[in-house]
């Protein structure tokens, strides 16, 4: 019997169109001045500028800092920061893809607690009560509406720093599949397979429990049957609708299980060589489901198992070499590079590397224990 402690904090809205919601909700928690944090694209998208009209038809002021990069840095967060400082709100909106809600909760962080954000890598590290928040995505993939990290970059040193507390969780999650369609096919693909990384890691992390899988499972079963499927039809919004559902109940069990060693490799290559983040664990994950098969055979051969035959493909193999080439050809379909050589990265490099992610937090929720020498290896196995 694996004991657990299971508190869902965030309160989920989901369907189309509930974007038109957000002032309401916002009004609901106390909000009278409210900083929406996104970025250029999601306000030239125009959806942003919809999430402003919602504040300001429920009588809400609001102040929008519109500056975020993807990977955002300690840099970011700063700058936004200060604009927090300038304007005193009651509450943060972070609408737009993971790099937005991170950077709204790196904020609330620092202007809520002070300090830096270095001073917050790691967990339950908030000094005092923090700002209500609510998370719109964009995108199907972070999972980062319905968790309490911000993934945060040092600018400096482009260490990804994981900064996590449950004072940070948002309170209320608008999924308006509405908002994802609009997205570039290469960010649906990179996205999506971000997600459905995130289900099957956490499925067999050391810290699974009973619930976080039961949410990996789900979000397995809705994002493997409509991946490919949205990538066709990108106007398909029952489609879009399950990738969306399927990456919260993925960031759900984050939240509950954390990661494991594919996240630990992707860091950096995304930091060293700006491979999307995506595609790195796109890359790295097979090579990660082969290695733990020697401890979590069982859990992957459940998740093959109940996998349907997708676009009239047969199955492949069973177990972890079968769960492992499911994924090579997902990523195949999204024109997803499966070979670490096709980066240009130099192969004197790995070594560099594998020290970098020997020290990534999520590798130590791994399964099977990993260290500097066998994560060479998965990245010599990839190359």
């Amino acid at each position: 019997m694996i004991p657990f402690d299971f508190e869902l904090r965030t309160r989920i809205v989901f369907g189309p169109a509930r974007v038109d919601s957000l002032g309401d909700l916002a009004r609901e928690l106390g909000a009278t001045r409210v900083l929406l944090v996104t970025d250029p694209g999601i306000m030239a998208a125009g959806h942003a500028p919809r999430g402003i009209d919602a504040l300001r038809r429920a009588g809400l002021d609001v102040q929008v800092f519109d500056q975020v990069v993807e990977n955002p840095t300690t840099d970011t967060v700063d700058v936004a920061t200060a604009v927090a400082r300038a304007y005193r709100p009651d509450l943060i909106v972070g609408l737009g893809g993971g790099s937005s809600m991170d950077t709204a909760k790196g904020t609330n962080f620092l202007y809520s607690c002070g300090g830096r954000m270095q001073d917050y890598w790691g967990v339950g590290k908030a000094t005092g009560p923090m700002l209500p928040m609510i998370a719109v995505p964009t995108t199907a993939g972070t999972g980062s509406e319905s968790q309490s990290f911000a993934l945060i970059s040092d600018a400096t040193t482009h260490v990804k720093m994981a900064c996590g507390d449950r004072r940070a969780t948002c309170r209320v999650a608008i999924l308006d599949p509405t908002l994802t369609v609009t997205q570039p096919p290469r960010v649906t693909a990179d996205t999506g397979i971000d997600a459905l990384s995130h289900a099957l890691e956490t499925y067999v992390t050391r810290r699974r429990t009973p619930i976080s899988q039961a949410l990996s499972r789900e979000a397995w079963l809705l994002l493997e049957a409509n991946f490919v499927r949205v990538l066709d039809e990108p106007d398909n919004l029952d489609a879009r609708g399950a990738m969306q559902w399927g990456a919260c109940l993925a960031g759900l069990a984050i939240e509950n299980s954390m990661l494991g060693a594919a996240h630990a490799l992707a860091n950096p290559l995304t930091a060293r060589h700006g491979v999307v983040h995506g595609q790195a664990v796109a890359l790295m994950l097979p090579h990660v489901i082969r290695f733990n098969a020697a401890v979590v055979q069982d859990s992957y051969r459940e998740l093959l198992e109940c996998t349907p035959a997708t676009n009239g493909a047969p199955l492949p193999r069973q177990g972890a070499d079968g769960l492992a080439e499911f994924v090579t050809r997902l990523a195949s379909q999204a024109e997803i590079p499966t070979r670490l050589s096709d980066w240009g990265i130099p192969a004197e490099e790995l070594p560099e590397l594998a020290a970098d992610a020997a020290r990534q937090w999520t590798g130590q929720f791994n399964p099977r224990t990993v260290d500097e020498a066998n994560l060479l290896e998965l990245y010599r196995a990839a190359y």
